[in-house]
């Protein structure tokens, strides 16, 4: 299982980071150990004073494919729920600066926070609201018809340089918004008004 992540995939949230517009998806990968499941405690970590949230929706891969075409890349998944993309933001633009990668940033342990998930047959691709909530105050709206690249596009992208295989996660971007956690912080995500996520922050 892997943790498949797009970066920038949203306008508005390019430009509030001041990074550049891509032309095709920014892609990077977290490892199994940064999975955090069933509404647990995220506990902020000692490296960094600058932990942000960015709310995203995830897909659940459900079947093995390579260079997958668009006619088929919506079978691909099936369900569908809001994540929370931890980064370091601190930590990152130290990283970037230097031309170095950003795993220590974006990758360390706990850093995907993942909901709980639901059907996706009924939902259209190119009109999925989502929203985040810190201590009961919305910090992020989205809605996938912003995105840059769709879920097919990412889909496609991706599996030409991964092979997508059944219990991967794509985390397909997040919009404007995003904010630093304290510890004493609760998040709570949802999608399409179902409340799927929640997150202390300790």
């Amino acid at each position: 299982m892997k943790i498949i992540c797009i970066g920038r995939n949203y306008v508005e949230h390019a430009k509030e980071l001041n990074n550049e517009i891509p032309d095709e998806p920014v892609v990077f990968i977290k490892p199994s150990t940064s999975l955090l499941v069933n509404n647990k405690h995220f506990y902020h970590p000692e490296f960094s004073k600058d932990i942000h949230y960015e709310a995203e929706v995830v897909l659940k891969i459900c079947k093995n494919g390579r260079h997958v075409h668009p006619d088929f890349a919506r079978s691909y998944f099936k369900e569908i729920t809001i994540g929370i993309d931890l980064t370091a933001r601190d930590l990152q633009q130290k990283l970037k600066a230097k031309g170095l990668p950003w795993e220590k940033a974006k990758a360390f342990d706990h850093a995907a926070v993942i909901g709980k998930f639901i059907k996706a047959n009924a939902l259209q691709d190119d009109n999925i609201t989502f929203q985040l909530k810190k201590n009961g105050k919305l910090v992020q709206d989205g809605n996938t018809g912003n995105m840059m690249f769709s879920f097919v596009d990412i889909i496609c992208h991706v599996s030409k340089y991964f092979k997508l295989q059944v219990g991967d996660f794509i985390f397909t971007g997040t919009p404007a918004g995003v904010g630093r956690i304290e510890i004493g912080d609760l998040l709570t995500g949802s999608v399409e008004g179902k409340d799927l996520l929640r997150c202390e922050i300790r």
